[in-house]
């Protein structure tokens, strides 16, 4: 945050970033600088497209086709198959289900013992000793910003939670965006993927650990978010706002990787484990309610800190207007949501009954550690029921 104090700060991010249109042409040879044998983790729908990027490189794949937010068995097939074909490297492509478990099977692979041996919450949480596979992430969405964190979110159905597999070491060797892989994205998922970029460029910026660097990330990505989203939303082939939204999930991938998340994220990863919901549709549903609550209990407690001021910046980058303020943002962003047809919490099914276990686990929650301000249960318990 913008204060006197002195300036300490850690920036790490992928060994390599390649980003620009076209630039998924040099896959195979950038592949192959890592070895010959791959395990790719892929969309289905991706698989072919990327069979023939690997052509003339002399790379042989195995393939794990990923059908969802990957799980703790999903990780432990991966590793399998990879060791059965000796793999020397780990491609994940497709949204941020396939490069997370491109990056956990990457990570996993050097390492001995089973993966609740090395995972948080619900495992034993032991460091990863052993560096990580090369791995190269190529996003085919943009929202996550996965291919340059340094974690895996995977699901532990039977715990009904979602955790993370950490390591410096799984940061990708390379990450590879271009842009043109999105512009087949149907337009629910460009809004959903497009509002969790949104999300994870705002909540750095307004962090109780964002730094310079992280804040330069977040000033260029944010406008270019706004003004692009629903232009990709209503033209998926509007080859300009795909640029700026991969730009906007690259930058948001730097910052949250670096600065943190917040409240949104914070109550997203034990909705996503309590009930069959996609990540980016509730992060996007919940943002609105959380920048209010946020805004609302900086004014009660302090309404004239330098935090509370970064609303008002952030409305102005969001609306294009000078003059802005924060309330003036927020109104933007629940239009935003209402014209990209995002559905309310209520529509995945969830049993109000849970509604005490999950602000009780989202308390718990690492994201909620870099939220601006702490929530009570009581302002938590508001914003879900306001998004419900």
């Amino acid at each position: 945050m913008v204060s006197d104090a002195p300036v300490s700060f850690e920036f790490a991010t992928a060994a390599q970033i390649l980003f620009g249109p076209g630039r998924f042409a040099e896959l195979g040879e950038r592949a192959a600088a890592f070895g010959k044998r791959a395990l790719l983790a892929a969309n289905r729908s991706q698989v072919d497209r990327f069979r023939d990027a690997r052509e003339g490189s002399g790379i042989t794949c195995t393939v794990i086709i990923v059908q969802g937010e990957p799980t703790v068995a999903d990780a432990e097939t991966a590793v399998e198959l990879a060791r059965e074909a000796a793999c020397e490297l780990v491609v994940g492509a497709g949204g941020g289900s396939a490069i997370d478990l491109a990056k956990a099977a990457a990570a996993l692979l050097p390492n001995p013992g089973e993966t609740l041996d090395y995972l948080e919450v619900v495992g034993r949480g032991k460091p990863l000793t052993e560096p990580s596979l090369p791995c190269i992430a190529v996003p085919t969405t943009a929202g996550t910003g996965s291919e340059v964190t340094r974690n895996a979110v995977l699901g532990v159905p039977e715990q009904r939670v979602k955790v993370s597999l950490r390591s410096a070491t799984m940061l990708p060797r390379l990450a590879l965006v271009d842009p043109d892989l999105t512009c087949s994205l149907p337009p629910a998922v460009t809004a959903s993927s497009g509002l969790d970029a949104l999300t994870q460029l705002i909540e750095p910026f307004v962090s109780r650990n964002a730094n310079p660097l992280t804040d330069a990330l977040c000033r260029e990505g944010i406008p270019r978010a706004a003004r692009s989203l629903r232009r990709a939303f209503e033209n998926g082939n509007d080859r300009q706002a795909r640029q700026d939204m991969s730009l906007a999930a690259l930058l948001g991938g730097l910052a949250l990787a670096n600065a943190k998340l917040g409240a949104v994220h914070g109550i997203a990863g034990p909705f996503g484990g309590m009930a069959e919901a996609p990540h980016g549709a509730v992060c996007a549903r919940l943002l609105p309610f959380v920048v209010e609550a946020n805004l609302n209990a900086l004014e009660r407690r302090d309404g004239s800190s330098v935090v509370r001021q970064r609303f008002d910046e952030l409305a102005r980058m969001l609306t294009g207007d000078p003059e802005a303020d924060a309330r003036q943002g927020i109104d933007w962003l629940r239009a935003l949501i209402t014209d990209l047809q995002i559905p309310p919490l209520g529509t995945y099914g969830m049993d109000p009954a849970d509604l005490p276990v999950l602000i009780e686990k989202s308390m718990r929650s690492s994201s909620m550690r870099g939220n601006p301000v702490e929530l009570s249960a009581e302002e938590l318990r508001t914003l879900i029921q306001r998004a419900w």
